[in-house]
């Protein structure tokens, strides 16, 4: 039955290291980039308000697919933007990227929200008569102890992302999902191995992580 992983026709690990990557670069940007909508969310300036707002509403309820799939379209092909990569392969993997941070980025920026309404408000005020100005104030005072706050939300979005990046078959990066489908096309007589095989690696991926960060935020927890 499982033949197939021996046959050395299909490169499982590397698909998986593929699935990883997706994730570790996804995650990093996605933190980055939902940072900054939390904190447009919470400005006192009604444009970034505004702004962050309605693209978290956008995108947030956008399918994932459709974002991914339109980056290929709208960004390559129709604009011909390339990342700065040449092979196909490798434009088809930034695009993945960008197109999941700019997903992802609106759950971590909604997770970091319900952080920031955590923090006293009275801690921002007494910021303020200091002298200290609003991004002082985020940076310093509230941002820290909002992180604190969200550990174990922010692990529930990586887990999330992180099975998020089957999507980017979508678009022809061979990560897992898109060596299962080849598995899947070639191998019909061991389906249920194969799809055995691929859950088992994300379910490899993915506990250890909620685990790991379930105790982080125990450990780090705002004691109030």
């Amino acid at each position: 039955m499982f033949e197939f992983l021996t046959s050395g026709r299909y490169d499982l690990l590397g698909a998986f290291w593929v699935t990883v990557q997706l994730t570790l670069y996804s995650a990093v940007g996605s933190l980055v980039w939902g940072t900054l909508l939390a904190g447009m969310r919470v400005s006192p300036v009604p444009l970034m308000r505004g702004f962050g707002t309605a693209y978290v509403n956008v995108v947030r309820n956008t399918p994932l697919t459709i974002i991914i799939v339109g980056s290929l379209l709208g960004l390559y092909q129709t604009l011909g933007f390339e990342l700065g990569a040449e092979r196909s392969e490798d434009i088809g993997f930034r695009l993945a990227v960008l197109g999941l941070v700019a997903y992802t980025g609106t759950f971590v920026c909604e997770a970091l929200r319900s952080g920031i309404n955590t923090v006293p408000v009275g801690q921002a005020e007494a910021a303020r008569a200091l002298g200290l100005g609003f991004t002082q104030v985020l940076t310093l005072i509230i941002l820290p102890q909002a992180f604190r706050s969200v550990v174990a939300p922010l692990a529930n979005v990586l887990i999330a992302l992180t099975k998020n990046t089957t999507v980017a078959a979508a678009i022809g990066v061979a990560e897992a999902a898109y060596l299962m489908k080849n598995m899947v096309e070639n191998e019909s007589d061991a389906l249920f191995a194969v799809f055995g095989v691929v859950a088992l690696g994300f379910v490899l991926l993915t506990l250890p992580t909620g685990l790991l960060l379930g105790w982080v935020s125990k450990r780090v927890a705002v004691k109030r």
